[in-house]
């Protein structure tokens, strides 16, 4: 959710910076962008080959205007803040295509980051609009969370200006931007986190924007904030909610409800005398309901409505404009999967769509990015592969040049490969299911059902966390993250052999367990989801001495719908190659610290052998020996 989250990671190491200070920083740093093509229709429109009559300014020269408008969100009218972005030679005679961004949760157009969006653009011969978003900086209203009916609403009126239709309130008026036709502007989009979903929320009800490149954001923000990764989530006919993610959530809160930290003297428009100070009444809900640990019918229901209804998954099929989406392999908020649901989404409905997954997300940690990775730092995007990838799709989508090549449909960064050349694969597709293991009673992972030794074995959760996978803000404060963890008795886990060569993993693993739980059968029908149980499945790689590591320190959580019925699991999606030598472990886990968890105490036993399923399938890619 937070573009802010992604200062750079050198910046956090030498800062140290307090909360306030480092909610204030932006995902994208500053972007230095390569030299255009020529491409910029003489103001007409509809011209859809080369471009023509082309001015750039290759040197860096612009201007830049703040501007303030008042636009209606919502049933309200929002004062929104931004800047203009103009190289310099563009004009009314030589039009250029815009791009329009905004921050991420908790930052403003002020920040490094944000500021040089617009920078970049402009000195790749785009007029740049860059804006705080509603609740931030010095725009007005209150943060709705990328509500399409507020938010979006809201940039749909920047579009208005883009298109020559309406002025800014100081009457500044853009008739410099190339149009594909009267009021509609030739714009693109781009931007991370809470500054990428606004892109889908605009998108979905204003079809002038051409172009998006949304970065590691969200597909579903009840799958984001509490998630339930059991596949069959609807069983018995209602939804059953997952477990909360409350460090990601309170810190976002604090970030909204902390806002005078960073701008004094805000706009009454932005307080809410309904419930928390800065949030839209039904956010406020959600933040109670998801610290609560209790999941009554009626709270859940306006969770879920109020959850789904700011999420992409509710409006991408109103969605049209090409979009590449990128999302990152270390992110505990927006997994790959949220990426990969978008994606299919699009697909599906044929809209032009494309994906790449890089190394780096909201859980990058303090290192800086792999080498030739997109650094935003340095803020080169001609140097990346990813970089060079979004100057292709704006070329493509908003100077229709047809020579840009816009790449394959996937791409996946591999972190085993030193050559930055050659560290992005690609194909068609997600790679699919294609191995199989068994969980054993003796607590081996084995290659065929033959194999598994029959058995059972227990464990029982206790009313404090005994596992550990993350502190999820460890890395936005700058602060080293302690080892996961299992403590004994509070887990189950099963291991392969060593494996006799590489195995390469991309994509999402399933398993399917059953479990017993007599203490859960007796309340799972309370009325109350939060009764029901309540695991944490995920994946180690255990190296020859004995070191474990949980990739990118992600986990699955998962409120079981049935305790009676066999149940999947859909585990976060990953990229990590298992060396030779190396083992798989697949574990089961109590408890989670960065998570709600289980109400009461509730013993689990876990059957294997016949007519007791108990299988780990993972998504290996072609020539990956196993």
């Amino acid at each position: 959710m937070s573009s802010s989250l992604f200062q750079s990671r050198r910046a956090r190491r030498r800062a140290r910076a307090p909360l306030a200070a480092v909610v204030g920083a932006a995902l994208i740093a500053p972007l230095v962008l390569a030299a255009p093509p020529a491409g910029a229709d003489d103001g007409g429109g509809g011209d859809r080959g080369r471009e023509r009559g082309a001015v750039h300014a290759s040197s860096g020269r612009y201007t830049v205007t703040p501007l303030k408008f008042t636009v209606p969100a919502g049933g309200r009218n929002c004062t929104v803040d931004a800047d203009l972005y103009r190289p310099e030679g563009v004009d009314r005679a030589h039009r250029a295509p815009a791009v329009l961004a905004t921050n991420g949760f908790g930052g403003s157009k002020e920040d490094g980051g944000t500021a040089a969006i617009g920078k970049a653009v402009a000195e790749r011969g785009y007029v740049g609009l860059v804006y705080s978003g509603l609740g931030f900086g010095n725009s007005g209203c209150l943060i709705s969370l990328d509500d399409p009916e507020i938010d979006g609403r809201a940039a749909s009126g920047l579009l208005d200006f883009l298109a020559g239709e309406r002025a800014a309130d100081n009457g500044t008026v853009a008739d410099f931007v190339t149009r594909d036709g009267a009021g509609d502007p030739r714009v693109g989009m781009l931007g991370g986190s809470y500054g990428g979903a606004i892109q889908l929320a605009t998108a979905a009800d204003d079809p002038r924007v051409d172009a998006l490149v949304p970065l590691i954001t969200w597909n579903d923000l009840a799958y984001s904030l509490a998630p339930n990764n059991a596949v069959d989530r609807l069983a018995g006919g209602h939804e059953v909610p997952g477990a909360a993610k409350w460090q990601w959530t309170n810190g976002f809160y604090l970030m909204g409800e902390g806002q005078p930290l960073l701008v004094p003297n805000l706009d009454p428009s932005r307080i809410n005398a309904l419930g928390c100070l800065h949030f839209v009444t039904e956010a406020c809900e959600t933040f109670r309901t998801l610290n609560s640990g209790r999941y009554p019918a009626d709270r859940t229901r306006r969770f879920l409505d109020f959850a789904r209804r700011v999420s992409p998954a509710s409006y991408l099929h109103r969605v049209k404009a090409p979009t590449l989406l990128v999302q990152g392999q270390a992110d505990t908020l927006f997994n790959l999967n949220e990426a990969e649901a978008t994606y299919r989404t699009l697909k599906a409905q044929g809209t032009t769509a494309k994906m790449i997954w890089q190394s780096w997300g909201h859980s990058g940690g303090m290192d800086a990015p792999a080498a030739g990775e997109l650094d935003l730092a340095k803020g080169d995007l001609g140097a990346s592969y990813v970089g060079r990838r979004v100057l292709a799709w704006f070329d493509r989508h908003l100077r229709h040049d047809r020579s840009a090549d816009t790449g394959p449909d996937f791409a996946y960064h591999r972190d085993w490969i030193d050559d930055p050349d050659r560290a992005y694969a690609t194909a068609s597709e997600v790679p699919a299911l294609t191995r199989e293991l068994y969980l054993s009673a003796d607590g081996k992972l084995v290659d065929s059902p033959g194999k598994v030794k029959p058995g059972s074995r227990e464990y029982r959760n206790r009313l404090a966390s005994t596992s550990h996978s993350e502190s999820s803000m460890a890395a936005m404060n700058g602060r080293p993250d302690r080892a996961p963890y299992d403590t004994k008795g509070t887990y189950l886990g099963w291991t392969t052999g060593p494996l006799t060569a590489p195995v390469d993993v991309v994509g999402a693993p399933e398993a399917t367990l059953r479990v017993h739980s007599p203490t859960t059968e007796r309340v799972q029908k309370s009325g109350d989801a939060a009764d029901k149980l309540v695991l944490f499945a995920k994946l180690y790689d255990v190296a020859p001495d004995g070191t474990k590591t949980l990739v990118h320190r992600l986990i699955a959580p998962v409120r079981v719908p049935d305790v009676r019925q066999p149940f999947k699991v859909s585990l976060p999606g990953i990229v990590h190659r298992y060396a030779k030598g190396h083992r798989m472990r697949f574990v089961i886990a109590a408890s989670d610290g960065a998570y709600g968890g289980n109400r009461g105490v509730k013993p689990v036993t876990v059957v294997s052998g016949r007519g007791e399923p108990g299988e780990l399938r993972l998504p290996v890619v072609d020539g990956s020996p196993g």
